[in-house]
């Protein structure tokens, strides 16, 4: 199945002044921005284009439960994942599972632009914590 690259999602600690890099110095534009307290993201959100490619900020709403927050606490702030855009999710998993790969199952979920995402177990992709998605209704 074809896949593409769809945005990076980047782990920070004050969205502030990520914005503000990812804006001013890198002249991406801020597109989106808001909270999700859904469990497995508890973070807030902030969504940069640059030339049509997007790049995601994320900065753990709770410390303690956050898996932002943990990504934190063990790796530092910096790339957290990378999702690639794919025709359909349904099928890509189909795919997936035949080449052995797992997901982290408790990661699926629709988001509220209507994107499907689901993350890979990083023990199945050389440690890249990575994100397929698609975008049934668009």
């Amino acid at each position: 199945m074809k896949k593409k690259l769809d945005h990076i999602g980047i782990a920070v600690r004050n969205i502030e002044d990520s914005i503000e890099f990812h804006t001013k110095v890198l002249g991406g534009k801020l597109v989106d921005r808001y909270r999700s307290e859904a469990e497995g993201v508890e973070s807030e959100i902030a969504v940069i284009d640059l030339d049509g490619d997007r790049t995601e900020l994320l900065m753990p709403t709770n410390n303690t439960t956050s898996p932002i927050a943990r990504f934190i606490k063990q790796k530092g702030k910096g790339v957290h994942h990378i999702a690639y855009r794919v025709d359909d999710l349904d099928k890509a998993l189909k795919e997936l599972e035949q080449e052995g790969i797992r997901t982290l199952e408790w990661s699926r979920r629709t988001n509220k632009h209507g994107r499907r995402l689901i993350y890979l177990n990083p023990a199945d992709t050389e440690g890249t914590i990575i994100e397929y998605c698609d975008y049934p209704n668009q």
